[in-house]
């Protein structure tokens, strides 16, 4: 008997190694990297005290955690959860962290060291213009003055920056369209395009800044925004995400722009002041939302709720 034709045989099934890599890979590789060091972290404290890491006890998972009380704000301690939960998953051990060992000293740990989370400050208008005063017409001014723009108008996240290549970019007369291949919202990688009007003022367009550095950098193909050695020379790789904070922090300090006590200046506040400015000038939700990708309206009213602290106080009506 013949043998079947090769296209006729079926498919190798994929390995478990190999399922267990887009298990993984259904995180942003940033979200991957915290968890590596959470787990490394929960890893050698189990060695140092004599416990499995896997499958962990909930009354060790409890210990670290009380460990970590006095150091760790609630974001990093749910955040370790996830990690040591992410990976007992992966390795196919039950995982509960609602067993009442994790739940009551996780509680407990709040209850006495809890502080409130320091939110992004949310960038405003006439802030980002003390920004840009500071930036002259060199590469890194001209590169700054765009990532800054672009991040503010565009409502963008810092990886999303970060991300954009020259094929992204179409500029047209009235503006420029800017596709979005995968975003922190976008976990099946639908995409998304935005676009971004001309800005009546020069010195404050983003379509404006960002032709300008695509211009002097000579970006022709691949990232758009990309390190500036102490040489002048504009290096082949993208910025990293977090040079986008560092980049903001300099021009921040730079312009002597401070934050409130409470309050924390990152490269969040760029898509934070969006929301905030637009919605203080008449956009509705629906605009903002389709503007930011936003999926939850909950999430993005949080930045609403914030803007509407002062200008719609019922204070107002006490006639005080």
């Amino acid at each position: 008997m013949s043998s079947p034709p090769a296209h006729a045989l079926p498919a190798p099934l994929p390995t478990a190694a190999e399922a267990a890599r887009y298990a993984a890979e259904s995180l942003s590789a940033a979200t991957r990297r915290a968890y590596r060091a959470d787990w490394a972290d929960f890893a050698a404290w189990c060695r140092q005290h004599g416990h499995p890491a896997l499958p962990a006890a909930p009354e060790a998972i409890a210990a670290y955690l009380a460990a970590l009380a006095t150091t760790h704000g609630r974001s990093a301690l749910r955040r370790r959860l996830a990690a040591i939960g992410g990976a007992h998953a992966l390795a196919g051990h039950p995982w509960n962290p609602g067993h009442p060992a994790i739940r009551h000293t996780l509680r407990g740990i709040l209850r006495r060291h809890g502080t409130p989370a320091r939110q992004a400050a949310a960038l405003t208008t006439a802030e980002i213009r003390r920004l840009l005063a500071g930036c002259d017409r060199g590469l890194a001014g001209t590169r700054d003055r765009a990532l800054l723009l672009l991040g503010f108008a565009g409502a963008l996240r810092r990886s999303e920056l970060v991300a954009i290549e020259r094929e992204h970019v179409t500029v047209t007369p009235e503006g420029l369209r800017l596709l979005l291949p995968r975003s922190k919202g976008d976990a099946a990688g639908e995409g998304a395009t935005i676009g971004i009007a001309r800005g009546r003022r020069p010195e404050t367009c983003p379509v404006r800044a960002l032709e300008a550095w695509l211009q002097m950098s000579d970006c022709r193909f691949g990232p758009v925004f990309r390190k500036v050695d102490r040489w002048g020379t504009v290096e082949s790789r993208a910025l990293t995400p977090e040079a986008v904070g560092h980049i903001l922090k300099r021009r921040a300090a730079a312009a002597g722009l401070t934050v409130g006590a409470l309050e924390r200046l990152s490269a969040h506040g760029l898509r934070a002041g969006f929301v905030t400015e637009a919605y203080q000038a008449g956009a509705r939700d629906e605009q903002i939302m389709a503007h930011t990708r936003h999926r939850d309206l909950k999430t993005m009213r949080g930045y609403v709720r914030r803007a509407k602290l002062l200008t719609e106080s019922p204070v107002r009506l006490l006639g005080l």
